[in-house]
């Protein structure tokens, strides 16, 4: 099986160096198999020779050559692009082929017309952050890979995932969109978040070096904490306790966006603690959370 990569960014560069580096650690898996990087397209000569000579494949120079070189072909261009590719692809010869994407929130019908053309459309995202051409493969053995379309071969796309040794998920194409929603609020939101809080710590007069060096070791120890103990039993703060005095001079003191934030993230820490103590009587702090959050609407 020859893989193509149409678009040599990091998402492109980072999955062939992990799909090497996961051949030559698994050469003896049945799964794997006979399979190989064909090599890389881009519309920019210079970051598909790059892509080609970190993954030591081939460089082409045309969609149609790498389609003629490849059983599967992957689309790692940018979301906004993949469609364009796409309209272009269809009009070659992909019959029997792969074709996939790496969007997080698209499904596999972006491919419309993929079955009239005898080929096989599917989604393929790894829950990963990735960041750098250079470094990210190697952390990708930790990502959860989540996989939708077509049912032909969807379960051999899920064992050879596997076989490299991720977790991996089949979920539904109406699923996507919440699942990607989900990937945000755990990664770049909460770059978001920890922004807000850096405000609120220059209001009161600190630095940006001195607000990082208060809030950063909340912030790592906190996700250290979710990560090995899990959210009900890592929550901690006035929420956690009940502290309906603390939590009301909170909302008295913001504002703006910084107040709608803390509210909606209260409400759902409050979820989290109602699990954590369940014989704790959390009603009038939930109402205060819910009345304040009509007032803001």
């Amino acid at each position: 099986m020859r893989i193509g990569f149409v678009g040599a960014g990091k998402v492109g560069v980072t999955l062939g160096r992990y799909i090497i580096s996961g051949l030559n650690n698994h050469s003896d898996s049945v799964i794997l198999g006979d399979t190989e990087i064909s090599g890389y397209y881009s519309l920019h000569d210079k970051s598909a020779k790059e892509a080609a000579t970190l993954t030591d494949t081939k460089c082409y120079r045309s969609l149609k050559e790498i389609t003629d070189a490849s059983d599967v072909l992957v689309l790692t261009v940018p979301d906004g692009a993949i469609l364009s590719v796409w309209e272009e692809l269809r009009v070659l010869d992909i019959e029997n082929m792969i074709i996939c994407h790496c969007s997080g929130a698209m499904t596999s019908k972006i491919f419309s017309g993929v079955t009239e053309a005898g080929a096989f459309g599917y989604s393929i995202h790894p829950m990963y952050a990735i960041s750098s051409k250079a470094e990210s493969y190697k952390k990708l053995g930790e990502a959860l890979f989540s996989i939708e379309g077509d049912d032909k071969y969807i379960d051999k796309i899920y064992e050879f995932i596997t076989a490299l040794g991720n977790e991996c998920v089949i979920i539904k194409d109406c699923d996507k969109v919440r699942y990607h929603s989900a990937a945000v609020m755990a990664s770049n939101l909460v770059t978001g978040l920890f922004s807000m809080a850096g405000k609120l710590m220059a209001q009161c007069g600190l630095t940006n070096e001195q607000a990082d060096k208060a809030l950063i070791p909340l912030f790592l120890g906190n996700c250290q904490a979710v990560a090995e103990k899990g959210a009900v039993e890592s929550l901690t703060g006035p929420i956690e306790r009940n502290d309906v005095g603390t939590v009301i001079k909170h909302i008295n003191v913001l504002s703006g966006n910084e107040r709608v934030a803390y509210l909606a993230l209260s409400k759902g820490a409050l979820e989290v603690a109602m699990k954590k103590h369940p014989d704790t009587d959390y009603s009038e702090l939930l109402g205060i959370l819910n009345q304040n959050s009509v007032k803001e609407n």
